[in-house]
């Protein structure tokens, strides 16, 4: 698929069932690889809407207007990055975004969906001229490790979620 006919766009509550459809995919296909991601119930409704109304959620269409996949961007700091064993490339104070719940759907999965999501969200951080972006993954997720590997993310250290959760998490020097 062309990335010429992919189109990055804010989410509103009228895509909800949609990326809700898309989530549900993506935690059924984390499940078949017996990756302990997701399979939980997160993310929830309650907590897409919330990125909806915080104008933090997206959704990847293409030409036919299909809904091939989602993901919440922020600029704001997450607060579970705040300790790491290990060491962020920038400053503790540094300002960088973050991408959390990508999903792509079945259909499009392979398609360059998610690397079209990740090239998207580092051009918005270039033209605010914010130098970094952070990401998280589960451990056994050896698929997001594998793009995140390829996209030039390094390898920093674990996080811990709120809940205790273990993540691997990585940095790219956005330039």
């Amino acid at each position: 698929m062309s990335n010429g006919l992919m189109k990055l766009l804010s989410s509103s509550n009228n895509d909800l069932d949609a990326i809700m459809k898309t989530v549900g995919q993506a935690q059924s296909y984390l499940a078949s690889l017996n990756i302990d991601q997701w399979q939980d119930g997160y993310p929830q409704q309650e907590i897409i809407e919330k990125d909806i109304t915080n104008q933090e959620s997206y959704i990847v269409k293409n030409e036919k207007k299909e809904i091939l996949g989602t993901a919440m961007f922020t600029l704001k700091p997450e607060p579970t990055y705040s300790t790491i064993e290990g060491s962020w490339l920038t400053k503790e104070n540094a300002i960088y975004g973050v991408i959390h719940r990508m999903a792509v759907g079945d259909k499009y999965r392979n398609h360059g969906v998610a690397k079209f999501i990740f090239s998207q969200c580092e051009q918005k951080l270039k033209e605010q001229n914010i130098q970094s972006m952070r990401i998280d993954t589960h451990e056994q997720n050896k698929g997001m490790q594998g793009l995140l590997k390829n996209l030039g993310y390094i390898y920093c250290g674990v996080i811990y979620l709120a809940n205790g959760d273990k993540r691997l998490a990585f940095e790219k020097i956005i330039d």
